[in-house]
């Protein structure tokens, strides 16, 4: 069953950092801010990246300064630029090609966090039209990940994105409308997309099926909120207060974005989603 393949997928799309040549330590430009204690230049390794590409501080990362790497997530993406498009070649000893696969990881991030939203796509209850236009666009997005350096370098990533997101779009209105209709008997939740709601208080509300596209939602408080069914793509949830809400069903929630919210042993999430540690380790 193809629903069965695709949980597969999305569940497997997680960042395996030993097979990896600490590309977001390296490839990423970071600003010094309440999330990284210094700036960093693209291209410019960590000075708390190791020989070996493992981070000194791991263990104290948010004491020191540095939340925003606690928060990140490549699903994936640094171990594949790593060990497939450049073979085990490492950019330290291999200079030569340090500063094409520096270009090529944001790219190859594109490309799985979009392969991780098609996937669960196609989780769901939709209609045969819709899981073909689905399955079709999963196996591209797949493939395009195994070119080599250059021609993914050459990839036009705003024309990969537009036909997903119109297919995530259309995968929202068909889930959230029979939700609404046969699952929680309810009036489809309202439509706020890109809506500022920074530090609101929506503290224990139903927002079942409400479509939270690209909301700004930092610092917003959703204690105990039931957020089943709920779009949340994109959105900022930066210190979002979501300890005992429901967020078993939401659509197309990532981990960075969860790593970035405030929850707890209550917080309810889905299946692809893990807690992150320092949840309960209150650091």
């Amino acid at each position: 069953m193809y629903s069965e393949t695709a949980k597969n997928i999305r569940e497997n799309l997680k960042a395996d950092c030993s097979k990896c040549f600490g590309l977001c330590c390296t490839a990423l430009n970071i600003v010094a801010s309440s999330d990284f204690a210094i700036n960093k230049p693209a291209e410019t390794p960590c000075p708390n990246l190791q020989q070996d590409f493992r981070c000194k501080i791991h263990t104290d990362l948010r004491v020191q300064g540095f939340k925003g790497c606690t928060v990140f997530d490549c699903l994936g993406a640094g171990q594949k630029v790593s060990q497939y498009t450049f073979k085990g070649r490492s950019w330290r000893e291999h200079s030569e090609v340090s500063k094409k696969m520096f270009s090529v990881f944001p790219v190859m991030e594109q490309l799985y966090e979009m392969i991780a939203f098609v996937a669960e796509a196609l989780t769901y209850k939709i209609s045969n039209s819709l899981r073909v236009k689905l399955s079709e666009q999963l196996d591209q997005l797949q493939g395009l990940t195994n070119l080599d350096a250059d021609q993914l370098l050459a990839l036009d990533m705003i024309s990969c994105r537009q036909p997903v997101n119109a297919l995530l779009l259309e995968t929202s209105e068909y889930i959230r409308n029979e939700l609404s209709a046969n699952v929680f008997k309810i009036k489809k939740g309202k439509q706020y997309r890109g809506v500022d709601w920074v530090g609101k208080n929506l503290k224990g509300k139903d927002m079942r099926t409400t479509d939270l596209r690209g909301a700004y939602l930092i610092a917003a408080d959703l204690h105990n909120a039931d957020l089943r069914g709920v779009d949340l793509i994109g959105a900022d949830l930066r210190d979002t207060n979501v300890r005992g809400a429901n967020l078993s069903t939401s659509m197309f929630l990532t981990q960075m974005q969860i790593n970035s919210a405030k929850g707890n042993s209550e917080t309810k999430l889905p299946t692809y989603i893990q807690p992150p540690t320092h949840w309960l380790s209150g650091k």
